[in-house]
């Protein structure tokens, strides 16, 4: 039988899916009516139209997760670049560093390089992935963990938006306690929009941790944020993110500003 404790986690995100879904018909119900105007009226008023509705987005689940905030504010800054090994295999390499006390305590690092096919089918990636993690425990000592991981990504379009579905089963290796199997699962919506002369793109984006050796469903991340390039190989990005966490007895909540660059050769 499911716990209390995750009836109310689960009811708190089908609540934010299901108004994020409320926010995308209210965006393609805009594109419907702007169908019949002049070219230039229709892409001026789409755009506006189109940056309030991603602004209310994001700040209303800005709102809602400041409301559950148990762990306080942090930061996390990431950047990556990527290149092709030939038409079939693609690598890719990643640094992030994670602020926590409001963005000024530095508790985490990875590193993270990864080999991903790409041929097998247009709607599906393969990755092979090694990643190094440095996280202070609870006394302030840094910790090594080792995680290699597999993670397979179906890609699609459903009513003209653009969906991924990823899912990683990762090994954590660690150097002081037990070692354990995890499976996350992430799936990614993006806008069919671009805002601003920076044509920024939002999505929307869930994913959950489950540790195998319990079958139990112990963090979920929901990410509201905007992708834009800043040159033909440069991305970057920026988002908020929720993170709730199981602890012994409640779901412990973090906020989160986070930024990336990805590079591309």
């Amino acid at each position: 039988m499911i716990s209390t404790l995750e009836n109310t986690f689960y009811s708190r995100i089908g609540g934010r899916i299901c108004e994020a879904w409320v926010r995308v018909v209210e965006i393609q119900k805009a594109f419907d009516i702007l169908q019949n105007g002049k070219e230039k009226w229709r892409m001026k008023v789409r755009n506006r139209i189109c940056f309030v509705v991603a602004l209310i987005v994001i700040l209303s689940f800005g709102k809602v997760c400041l409301a559950f905030e148990d762990e306080g504010f942090q930061y996390w800054s990431s950047a990556g670049a990527s290149f092709d090994i030939n038409k079939d295999w693609q690598c890719r390499y990643e640094e992030e560093f994670r602020l926590a006390n409001d963005g000024g305590h530095l508790y985490y690092h990875h590193s993270d390089l990864g080999f991903i096919y790409k041929s097998l089918a247009d709607w599906i990636d393969l990755g092979f992935n090694y990643r190094q993690v440095f996280e202070k425990d609870n006394k302030g000592q840094w910790r090594q963990e080792n995680r290699p991981h597999i993670n397979v990504t179906l890609k699609g379009r459903l009513f003209g938006l653009d969906i991924s579905d990823r899912s990683r089963f990762e090994y954590r290796d660690f150097e002081n306690k037990k070692d354990v199997w995890r499976y996350r699962n992430k799936v990614t919506v993006k806008l069919p929009v671009e805002l601003t002369e920076l044509k920024l793109t939002p999505y929307l984006a869930d994913e959950v941790f489950i540790t195998l050796d319990d079958d139990n469903v112990d963090r979920n991340r929901f990410y509201s944020g905007a992708s834009f390039n800043l040159s033909k190989n440069i991305k970057a990005d920026i988002f908020y993110l929720w993170q709730s966490s199981r602890s012994a007895k409640e779901w412990k909540d973090i906020n989160v500003l986070g930024t990336s660059l990805r590079f591309f050769f």
